[in-house]
């Protein structure tokens, strides 16, 4: 389908299935008018629908259009100069002036980022390391103290056998996963 924009400077191309039968907006590209388009066949049956009175209204003289071949002069593009400002707008002249905001360089205000930075973080590896510590901690303190914990606890046997055959199993695993790779 073959639609003219409204200017009548410029044609273009469209697939037949994209412009419903209720109508599309679109814009051209070369003049930016907008309008609602609507398929080609749908306007030829609405002028065949039409009366021979309402043809002879329909048929007033429509002013005869530009021609394509004619093209605007393309004038030049105009550099733009950019002004530089006259006043910083962070200055503490123009902040006392504009908003009357009084800043006073007598200290610096140390952030709590920069207090952070020289801390140093603890960090995500860090707190892994520290997990594995404390996990290792555990585990061989209830090693050392299973004798002590089962006399006190005596349902307690079968429950920490378990957890260090658990204990064996995954490290037997990590070892044989080191080894293979």
């Amino acid at each position: 389908m073959i639609i003219t924009c409204n200017c009548g400077e410029k044609k273009f191309t469209l697939p037949d299935n994209s412009i419903p039968v209720s109508g599309r907006m679109v814009q051209c590209g070369f003049c930016g008018s907008k309008w609602k388009q609507f398929p080609v066949e749908a306007i030829r049956k609405k002028e065949t629908i039409l009366s021979p009175a309402a043809k002879q209204i329909k048929a007033k003289p429509i002013s005869p259009r530009k021609s394509i071949s004619q093209k605007k002069p393309i004038k030049p593009k105009k550099k733009v100069v950019k002004k530089t400002r006259e006043i910083n707008l962070y200055s503490p002249e123009y902040l006392a002036k504009k908003h009357g905001i009084k800043i006073k360089d007598s200290e610096p205000k140390v952030s709590k980022e920069s207090v952070d930075k020289d801390k140093g973080s603890f960090g995500f590896y860090s707190s892994l390391l520290v997990f594995f510590v404390f996990v290792i901690f555990i585990s061989r303190t209830l090693y050392f103290a299973q004798s002590f914990i089962i006399t006190l606890i005596p349902g307690s046997e079968f429950y920490l056998s378990y957890f260090f055959e658990n204990i064996k199993n995954i490290f037997e695993i990590w070892k044989n996963l080191i080894a293979n790779y």
